[in-house]
């Protein structure tokens, strides 16, 4: 037992997945408690269990499932699935779906309120079965019901599990065929869904290969798979996933989302949640060793989560909480990002960030990490800069260097969004268009 890598590596909370999707992690050996040893032991048994009840559960839907219902000239009826912090995060995926004319119908299940958009339904648990089984659990079984009894074309789900999950199971049973939207990227998947925000697969602490490969074969039951970037789609394809891919991103709204033309308020701005991977704390030490170059410079957090408290007494403890502002969550995130001059995100793993889609779409340019796939939108000393994740020194450096340099900085501001109306609405619709239209999906395999 000694020698297995379970027990012989701890990984720190604070690390998370690379630029390569979690490998050449800096895992640190150091000698770990028996208890602590033998919760991770336990928690790959589960992950391991957990994913093969997964595989077995989407065989049994497929022996047993309906015949697959055909494609009509009357459009494609579609039913999703997932969990959604935001009603711009609903609106930047369901938007351009909905507004496809491909699409006659789109039933969202969900626990939050989802936005009014054209075509598409909400189906909401009732409160009994949430407080009887609990919210995820009633969103799934009502998820599972209610494509049984519709009967759409197209079943999907946002995230792996449980949402992806539960769309090939109803997927199977309702003669539809199934979507993964892969919003995570291959975070999910590396060493066993670790690196991913996924908390029983967090509690493994160690790279797990079993259930990497059977996550990486549950991927290949859907029908059709959506990444947010292009790096994704190589990452699965050297997986040997063979199934269909698109890279759709979202889209968002180039109308509400457009340049300010007055004087920004802030400085700097990152939007997003609170939580570990979102690596906020490099950008309070960035801000930090921008104040001492710049001593008035005001940067601006938008977004909220656990790590809030933590975060503000790091701004405190830097000595730059009169520089930074908490707005905590906002709902008209537009308002916030117009009143900034620069976008930062300083994430250690992202797909293509839709919080970087909307900044850019207003003109900020962009200095990020160098992660995911944000290199496919952000180009590097052409509408941002791309980072190595990490290092506060050099997001600084970059900051400064727009914040001293008005003339770069307006024309960075313009390729922004000249390079953002690629991921409008409009542009997003299309693409569903062609991918519901042309196809009909019909070429997908069960």
């Amino acid at each position: 037992m000694s020698h297995s890598p379970i027990f012989e590596t701890h990984i720190p909370p604070a690390v998370a997945a690379s630029a390569e999707w979690g490998r050449g992690k800096e895992f640190v050996k150091e000698s770990i408690p028996l208890g602590r040893q033998l919760r991770r032991l336990f928690w790959h048994v589960v992950a391991r269990q957990l994913t093969l009840c997964c595989i077995i559960a989407i065989n049994i839907a497929g022996w047993i499932g309906r015949r697959r219902r055909a494609l009509n000239d009357e459009g494609c009826e579609i039913m999703l699935t997932g969990r959604f912090d935001s009603d711009n995060w609903i609106r930047a995926h369901l938007g351009p779906l909905s507004a496809s004319p491909a699409c006659s119908r789109l039933w969202m299940v969900s626990t939050n309120p989802v936005p009014a958009l054209p075509k598409v339904e909400p189906i909401y648990p009732p409160k009994w079965l949430i407080n009887f089984v609990g919210a995820t659990q009633a969103r799934l079984l009502v998820f599972l019901y209610a494509a049984m009894r519709n009967k759409p074309h197209v079943v999907g789900g946002f995230h792996i599990i449980p949402n992806g999950v539960g769309a090939a199971i109803a997927g199977r049973l309702a003669g539809a065929r199934s979507m993964y939207f892969s919003v995570g990227g291959p975070t999910e998947i590396c060493d066993g869904g670790i690196h991913s925000e996924t908390w029983y697969f967090q509690k493994m602490e160690t790279p797990d290969p079993v259930v990497e490969k059977r996550l990486l074969s549950i991927i290949s039951k859907f029908d059709l798979v959506v990444t947010m970037g292009t790096k994704a789609v190589d990452f699965f394809r050297k997986k040997n996933v063979h199934t269909e891919f698109q890279v759709l991103s979202g889209g968002i709204d180039s109308q509400r989302f457009q340049p300010f033309n007055g004087k920004p308020s802030f400085d700097l701005i990152l939007t997003g949640r609170l939580t570990e991977i979102k690596r906020i704390d490099i950008f309070l030490q960035a801000v930090k060793l921008v104040t001492d170059k710049i001593p008035k410079a005001r940067a601006l957090i938008v977004g909220d989560g656990k790590r809030l408290a933590e975060l503000k007494q790091m701004a405190c403890d830097l000595d730059i909480d009169d520089n930074v502002q908490f707005a905590g969550r906002q709902n008209n995130v537009e308002a916030w990002v117009r009143e900034s001059k620069i976008f930062v995100l300083t994430s250690d793993s992202e797909g293509l960030s839709l919080s970087m889609m909307e900044a850019m779409m207003c003109g900020l340019p962009v200095v990020v990490s160098d992660v995911g796939d944000l290199g496919d939108l952000a180009e590097d000393n052409v509408n941002g800069f791309l980072v190595p994740r990490r290092c506060p020194e050099q997001f600084a450096a970059r900051i400064i260097e727009l914040l001293t340099d008005k003339k770069k900085l307006k024309a960075f501001s313009k390729a922004a969004r000249h390079s953002a109306l690629d991921y409008s609405i409009q542009a997003a619709t299309d693409e569903w268009n062609h991918v519901i239209e042309s196809t009909r999906l019909a070429e997908y395999k069960v």
